[in-house]
């Protein structure tokens, strides 16, 4: 599970002066430059070094993941590195990657530029594929100790607890949202059963295409939510549009993928369930983080009637497709 007890050090107290002196902490001498990257869970920054290129500094959330989920996670991202899959994984300096300063825990990268993957091409999507069979080989090789796994119980059951009880629902809304969170549950479960024994590795977690760049082939960014989960996880958020252009992208994709590692069909079960689980999960981690005054500005419509109506809209037309068949492979 998060770890909610940790450092609660604010972020109002890291200002530019103290992102700068942390990343003098670790021997490295800024320039005195700093921009401000997109981000809401962590504060990431691009940090101007003397006579060297700009690095990433990623200053972790207070209180969300323990030093041992943070460190298996910086781990897992060498031990990708190591086995040649192109991802940007953590600087170490004197043999640490892990650092903290005036109660901040951050961690730096190398800058990599590049742009988003051109999905509708095929060559991509079997790149993509090969990509992420690649990954998955080496993240059968052993469990995560630390990291917490995707279940329907905490992306599930633990969102839709944290959106009743912390009555984020306008009234008139609340029966309706109820009664269909547990039409939800009891369909999801019926899915992860009909899915079977499928088997549980390590992931990226998070592998939207805004976490990966394309230059000359694909990069990994953003290990933040790598986590044990089913393979598939890390597939179906690749693909867009209707039934019939989803099979075919997940086509391409898994030829790509089985070049390097097994796949189980059974697991296409999950894709739309997984859809769902993502949809509760992100509703509630709004809530879980609105208190963080970054929030209220980049969401303001969160806490409207409209945004709850619209969502549980958005979760009655999941539930009727996952009703229905799932996606086949052609």
């Amino acid at each position: 599970m998060e770890n909610n007890t940790s450092d609660a050090t604010p972020y109002y107290r890291l200002d530019p002066d103290t992102v700068l002196q942390a990343v003098d902490s670790t021997g490295l001498l800024t320039d005195g430059r700093l921009l401000a990257l997109n981000s809401y869970e962590n504060r990431v920054y691009q940090v101007g070094i003397e006579d060297a290129e700009p690095i990433v500094a990623k200053f972790y959330r207070p209180g969300r993941w323990s030093d041992a989920q943070i460190q298996e996670e910086h781990d897992f991202s060498e031990e990708l590195a190591e086995a040649e899959i192109p991802l940007i994984a953590p600087m170490r300096i004197d043999g640490a990657s892990l650092f903290r300063h005036d109660g901040f825990r951050f961690a730096l990268f190398r800058r990599q530029g590049g742009h988003a993957p051109e999905l509708e091409d095929k060559e991509t999507r079997l790149w993509l594929g090969r990509f992420l069979g690649r990954m998955h080989a080496v993240g059968r090789a052993r469990p995560f100790q630390h990291r917490p796994a995707l279940t329907p119980e905490r992306f599930g059951a633990e969102s839709i607890a944290t959106i009743i009880e912390g009555r984020w629902l306008p009234p008139h809304l609340e029966t309706a949202f109820e009664s269909l969170a547990e039409d939800l549950t009891n369909t999801i479960e019926d899915a992860w059963g009909r899915a079977g024994d499928f088997a549980t590795i390590r992931l990226h977690g998070d592998c939207h295409p805004g976490n990966l760049l394309w230059r000359d082939g694909p990069f990994f960014v953003d290990m933040d939510d790598c986590q044990s989960g089913p393979a598939v996880q890390d597939l179906w958020m690749l693909l867009s549009g209707d039934r019939y252009e989803m099979e075919n992208q997940l086509a391409d994709i898994i030829e790509g993928y089985r070049q390097f590692c097994d796949f189980n069909p059974a697991e296409l079960q999950l894709i739309e369930p997984l859809r769902t689980l993502r949809m509760l999960h992100h509703a509630a981690w709004l809530a879980r983080r609105w208190e963080d005054p970054a929030f209220p500005i980049a969401f303001p419509w969160f806490d409207s009637p409209r945004y709850w109506e619209e969502l549980i809209l958005s979760l009655r037309e999941q539930l009727g497709t996952m009703q229905e068949p799932a996606l086949t492979l052609n």
